[in-house]
């Protein structure tokens, strides 16, 4: 008790109450810090348990620490916003997923196409070669039953100089010479191009006697002739030098005889060999007459009947331009066809002239059948007797008023000096040509200087006897630009003149300017013809003419040009199948050895109609090669290819007989790049296009960095010597088409439209067909032609600013048409078209297609060309009137034919709408 009551009085009667104190504080700290480590340690981890094992409770309700509702927990604004947010990122990612779900099943879709077309493309190798295969045991088939039924072939033997003659059939005389017995053809095999060997006449004794004026003018062609060879060993003909000659200095017959025998390759007899003997006068003597020639051809203007042989011998025209070009400026004009006298004559001829004036009949009394006592006198009384009718005016004179020129025997010798004879016959629409009376002179150079001079003047020859060998006489057809009357047909010889009609006048006069123009002119043209003559007797094809060889400027190609959808869309227009393969050449031309041995007197004659004879191509070796210029003849040669309807003449190479045909773009530039780049790009996924020739007139070449687009065709730019609108019309050996599509570099076409020109072209192969359309007009009070580019229903030129043409015409504006236009063309920088279209409408006798109702084709925005300057149509004036003079016709005919597809919608202005169109 004692002890108790000290512990409950807490000690404080022994002493103790402090102790207690401090213990039960001690007990009070230690409890709390107890309880404290318990609710920080324990209170956590059994939040976690629950936490961790909420999502575990099958009933929610039994979950202590479960989920709350989205409104119960987003009560607080900005919780709401995270909670959308989670929603959103939620979405996406969802989707995110259904779309790579998406993917993968489109690339295993994609895989499996793939393994398809690896499959595919195995077994289209596999047809490949199979095919292949096939087409090679084909031809292999081919050649051997070609092999089977051809026969074995093998060129002629060469007989070489050194090497032992062979023994040709002797004729009974050289008279009887022809080219069966005379002729070695084993020198001349067909595919030896015929190789012709020129004697220098300056190593022989009679080259001091020869003419300068001829000896430089022969030397001169024979420098820029093809056929011309300087190795004589393989030479298939040997040619001679030997006339004209001069009198003081003329060998004597025997001398010029031993000299022509000492030749190097005359080889006992001379065959092979032909002897030249051109006159520049009317006086020149057939000093050759009393020479032996052996086997040898002679060519020369003046011939006896005993000395000529028929098909050997060749009959030339004199050389009267030696070393000139003719004057086209001073040759009359072909219209009016009526001139002042109805025919002259200016001649003497002593032996008979006396005669004559002692016994003048009337024409009455001529008509009754009183003849004087030969030919020629009957001729004299004739003509002076129409001379006083006064029925037509004529001018005829037999007495020269000056000494006149020496001539042989019998023959009427010519009056006067030369320009006084042309201009007689200037005014002359016939000229009249007295054949000698000696029967046995078949021709004379005096005979062949009065027809030389008739042709030049457009004077229709009359030639009064039917014995005369006119020149060239075997391969033309002089009836068609002379008359040849016999002179007891002297009486009716006025009837006859005066009845003949206009255009059959005009006809005449035409073609007899195309034959002298062709064969007559110029050394070249004489010297040419008669190598055309032999190697088309011998039945050689002529070589090909040159091409023009293009030097290409390197250039980059960009990215590919994209296609301009109104260049390419062609509306309602229903153009047909188009051809969408490679780029590939129009067919050769193959009738080259037929064409020579079949069509001699077509090609030489330029009969009116569609034929005409000009320079060949590598398409058309027409003959002769060597004719200069094309006159005015109203024919067409056709070129192309040997199959379908590219080997038929233009008239009816028809667009459908060619299966598969296209055309080149032929561009002419200056120095404007960006305008070029435009025009190239506009032609990106044009059909029917071959190649684009891109002709570079400027000195100054490409920018380096200048990008080309590539268009899916080559594009070729060609580097020119000189800056020359003639450069627009050169027969580049890259164009391999016989299309050519003469294009501006600022033109802007239409794909429809250009396929549709090509269409229109491929059915009239012989004409310019293009879209913009200008005529000529006669302009009365300066009385001289004019150039019109205003709009009309009719026309008469087809600008090649935009169009089609064959590209035989490039080689004809080039090597065949007069230099005198060129050169105006490069004086004026101007008129190449003009030019162009003067050409084909005076080859063909047609005018121009335009295709479509384009008025314009310049591109907008483009800088301005100079066809705006006033001075630009002040030199077409001037072009077309000196082109006139120069063919001597205007060739230029007007139509109001225009070619439209009945798909082509059409809207014409409303003053237009009269214009007259034919679909």
């Amino acid at each position: 008790m004692t002890g108790y009551t000290m512990l409950r009085n807490g000690g404080v009667g022994n002493g103790g109450q402090p102790w207690v104190l401090r213990w039960s504080s001690r007990i009070r700290l230690t409890w709390l810090s107890f309880t404290l480590f318990i609710i920080l340690v324990f209170f956590p981890l059994i939040a976690h348990y629950y936490l961790t094992t909420i999502d575990d409770a099958d009933d929610a309700g039994k979950r202590i620490f479960g989920p709350r509702t989205g409104n119960e927990l987003c009560e607080v604004k900005h919780v709401q916003d995270l909670c959308r947010i989670r929603e959103s990122v939620s979405e996406e990612l969802l989707q995110l997923e259904a779309k790579r779900q998406e993917l993968n099943s489109e690339i295993a879709k994609l895989n499996l196409k793939i393994e398809a077309c690896k499959k595919s493309i195995e077994n289209a190798k596999q047809d490949l070669l199979q095919l292949k295969n096939v087409i090679s045991q084909t031809e292999h088939s081919y050649k051997e039953l070609m092999a089977q039924n051809q026969p074995k072939l093998s060129l002629p033997i060469r007989l070489l100089p050194d090497k032992d003659e062979a023994n040709l059939p002797l004729p009974k005389s050289n008279r009887n010479c022809r080219l069966y017995n005379c002729f070695d053809y084993s020198r001349c095999p067909l595919t030896s191009g015929f190789p012709v060997y020129v004697y220098n006449s300056d190593q022989y004794p009679f080259g001091s006697s020869l003419d300068p004026l001829i000896k430089q003018a022969f030397e001169a062609t024979v420098r820029t002739n093809v056929y011309v060879t300087e190795n004589a060993n393989i030479a298939c003909v040997y040619i001679i030098l030997v006339g004209e000659m001069q009198e003081p200095i003329m060998p004597k017959p025997t001398e010029l005889e031993q000299q022509l025998h000492s030749l190097p390759y005359w080889r006992t007899d001379g065959h092979n060999h032909l002897i030249i003997n051109l006159s520049r006068k009317s006086e020149t003597q057939n000093f050759i007459y009393n020479i032996s020639t052996g086997r040898a051809m002679i060519a020369q203007s003046t011939f006896y009947d005993v000395q000529y042989r028929p098909g050997f011998d060749i009959v030339v025209s004199p050389l009267v331009h030696a070393m000139s070009e003719p004057n086209f400026l001073e040759i009359p004009p072909q219209v009016p066809v009526k001139r002042k006298y109805l025919f002259s004559f200016q001649g003497e001829k002593i032996e008979s002239l006396r005669s004559s004036l002692q016994e003048v009949r009337s024409f009455e009394e001529e008509i009754e059948g009183n003849a004087p006592a030969d030919y020629d006198d009957r001729i004299i009384t004739t003509l002076k007797a129409v001379q006083d009718s006064k029925l037509d005016f004529v001018l005829v004179e037999f007495t020269c008023k000056n000494q006149p020129k020496a001539s042989l025997p019998t023959e009427w010798a010519l009056c006067g000096e030369r320009d006084d004879r042309l201009e007689l016959l200037k005014l002359s629409t016939f000229a009249l040509i007295i054949t000698p009376g000696d029967t046995h002179l078949l021709i004379s150079a005096g005979c062949a200087m009065r027809l030389f001079e008739a042709l030049e003047v457009g004077a229709i020859p009359v030639i009064l006897g039917e014995q005369v060998q006119l020149p060239y006489h075997d391969v033309i057809r002089w009836n068609e630009a002379a008359l040849i009357i016999p002179k007891p047909r002297i009486t009716e010889v006025h009837f006859l003149l005066r009845s003949i009609s206009d255009n059959d006048l005009l006809t005449m006069r035409r073609q007899g300017r195309f034959l002298w123009e062709t064969y007559f002119s110029t050394s070249d043209n004489v010297f040419s013809t008669v190598l055309a003559i032999i190697r088309t007797r011998i039945q050689i094809p002529a070589a090909p003419i040159r091409e023009e060889t293009a030097v290409e400027i390197p250039h980059r190609s960009g990215k590919a040009a994209g296609t301009d959808p109104n260049m390419a869309d062609n509306g309602d227009l229903d153009l047909g199948p188009v051809e969408t393969e490679p780029p590939y050449a129009s067919p050769k031309y193959l009738r080259n050895f037929t064409l020579t041995a079949m069509d001699i007197y077509r090609n030489w004659n330029s009969a009116p109609g569609p034929f005409h004879l000009f320079p060949h191509t590598p398409f058309d070796p027409v003959l002769p090669s060597e004719a200069k210029f094309l006159g005015s003849g109203t024919g067409f040669r056709p070129i192309g290819g040997g199959a379908g309807g590219s080997g038929k003449e233009f008239q009816a190479a028809l667009g459908g007989n060619v299966p598969r045909e296209q055309f080149t773009v032929v561009m002419l530039t200056y120095e404007r790049e960006e305008v070029l780049m435009n025009s190239l790009e506009r032609l990106n996924g044009l059909p029917y296009l071959n190649k684009v020739v891109v002709v570079w007139n400027s000195p100054k070449l490409p920018s380096e960095d200048l990008l080309w687009p590539d268009i899916g065709v080559p594009i070729m730019v060609v580097r020119t010597e000189k800056n020359s609108l003639n450069n627009r019309f050169l027969p580049w050996d890259e164009i391999e088409t016989e299309a050519i599509l003469s294009i501006d570099d600022d033109a802007h076409l239409r794909h429809d439209e250009i396929m549709f020109g090509f269409r229109v072209w491929r059915e009239a192969r012989d004409r310019i067909v293009g879209f913009p359309g200008r005529y000529h007009a006669w302009d009365i009070p300066h009385q001289s032609w004019l150039y019109n580019s205003n709009y009309s229903c009719e026309l008469s030129m087809v600008l090649t600013g935009a169009a089609f043409f064959h590209k035989y015409y490039a080689y004809l504006y080039s090597y065949v048409m007069p230099q005198a236009i060129r050169d105006m063309v490069d004086e004026y920088i101007n008129c190449e078209d003009i030019a162009m279209n003067f050409l084909v409408s005076h080859i063909t006798r047609k005018p121009p297609i335009k295709v479509t109702s384009r008025w314009t084709f310049r591109c907008p925005g483009c800088p301005q060309a100079l066809s705006h300057d006033d001075s630009h149509f002040h030199e077409r004036h001037k072009c077309i009137n000196f082109f006139v003079k120069v063919y001597g016709h205007m060739p230029l005919l007007y139509t109001q034919f225009r070619v439209d597809s009945v798909l082509f919608k059409t809207r014409l202005p409303h003053d237009k709408t009269k214009c007259f169109k034919f679909i």
